[in-house]
């Protein structure tokens, strides 16, 4: 997470000295770190926040790294106002802004121990775990939460770190792999870039100046981060499943009702301000659904030796799905209008059925309860008898030590 930072300051440097150098490779070569940056932080914090949480608060902290890329989209908003740093005479500076997170976590990440599971699972520091344990959750009794982290490694037996070819190889894991694909495909291919290209126009019709949607905006922007603490309220009380799949629901609903209210916008003059709040209606549903579950679903359904590998698939898929759908959005749009949504409306309707149906509630379970869950899934007949009996057996040798 330190060296995460390096690239983050290079690219402020960068594109900070453009104008002053007249040049525009510059600006490329920085915005090339900013994303090197950004693919690699996102993945590393949800997957250290998640192994430094207790189990009770372990989405409650995984999402804070939903609210804070909220937080991160609405001060950029804020900042490129005019009245900020908007104008040409300021844009380096404004460019230039990342600069200041990065700093701060570079001088503060030193006073952060590893996380406990890491020290325990991977390096076998058992006192350090302890020590980083009452570094991060206080003094208290913190027994049953390090016996928990005692069993995952002997279910491990020793085993490395896997690949993500280990990922697609090993049957253990394949629909834990799946579930994976499947919710963290929701950030690019549920419409949400979409609803935000549509939002001008239907901004516009429903009378909002020109110059005033810049604030608007703010206001969608607010609506992100107040639904990510509201998620982070409601992860640990309704449980990921019920938020995904209900959530889905609304999603698709609001996607259909959207396409009948864009088809008929001058039609009726109440008709605008419907799609301006289903607009809203399905932010404030993704902000409390897939953007705040996604965060800790990687570390509660993987083990210590998947888990790495798994973030590097899950950070992968989410890029290279942005990057296809932003060559092939502006042809979608151009062939269906505003029907494109029918696309997203389908994808939403599916997750929802999948995540009723099939994916298992990890609230409150341990790392090995989740796993056993999988285990019905990925194992049949005698297969799957053998496979949860050595991993019960491994639970209870652990249990007696």
């Amino acid at each position: 997470m330190l060296f995460t930072n390096i690239p983050a300051l290079l690219s402020a440097t960068l594109v900070g000295l453009s104008r002053l150098c007249g040049s525009f490779e510059m600006i490329v070569a920085g915005r090339l770190f900013s994303g090197v940056c950004g693919g690699l932080a996102l993945n590393i914090h949800l997957m250290y926040a998640g192994e430094c949480a207790p189990r009770k608060l372990r989405g409650l902290i995984a999402i804070t790294a939903s609210t804070a890329i909220a937080v991160g989209k609405f001060v950029g908003f804020a900042l490129g106002l005019r009245e900020v740093l908007g104008v040409d005479a300021l844009w380096p500076i404004l460019m230039a802004a990342n600069a200041l997170p990065a700093l701060i976590q570079l001088l503060t990440l030193p006073f952060f121990p590893d996380s406990p599971r890491y020290l325990l699972i991977d390096k076998k520091d058992k006192e350090g775990c302890i020590k980083a344990v009452k570094q991060l959750w206080g003094d208290g009794d913190h027994t049953a939460e390090i016996d928990d982290m005692m069993a995952e490694q002997e279910a491990i037996r020793g085993e490395k770190a896997k690949s993500v070819c280990d990922l697609f190889r090993d049957k253990a894991v394949r629909w834990q792999l799946i579930t994976l694909f499947l919710v963290s495909s929701c950030m690019q291919l549920i419409g949400i870039n979409v609803v935000y290209f549509y939002a001008y126009n239907v901004f516009i019709k429903a009378g909002i100046p020109p110059a005033q949607i810049h604030y608007v905006s703010l206001g969608v922007g607010i609506t992100e981060i107040l639904t990510t603490v509201l998620c982070g309220f409601l992860i640990e009380r309704a449980g990921r499943k019920t938020l995904l799949w209900k959530s889905h629901a609304v999603m698709a609903l609001a996607l259909g009702l959207l396409t009948v209210t864009l088809s008929l916008q001058d039609s009726f003059f109440w008709v605008p301000y419907c799609s301006v709040a289903l607009i809203f209606i399905f932010i404030m549903s993704f902000g409390i659904g897939p953007a705040g579950v996604l965060c800790s679903l990687p570390t509660e359904i993987f083990i210590q030796s998947y888990r790495p590998a798994a973030y590097v698939f899950n950070g992968a898929t989410n890029w290279i799905q942005l990057f296809i759908l932003g060559l092939l959005f502006p042809f979608i749009v151009e062939g269906l209008g505003s029907f494109c949504f029918i696309i997203f409306l389908t994808y939403c309707l599916s997750m929802a059925i999948f995540a009723f149906l099939v994916m298992p509630e990890t609230k409150g379970k341990t790392m090995l309860q989740v796993m056993e869950e999988f285990n019905c899934l990925n194992y049949r007949g005698k297969k799957r008898q053998t496979a949860l009996q050595q991993r019960n057996c491994s639970v209870m040798i652990v249990t007696r030590l």
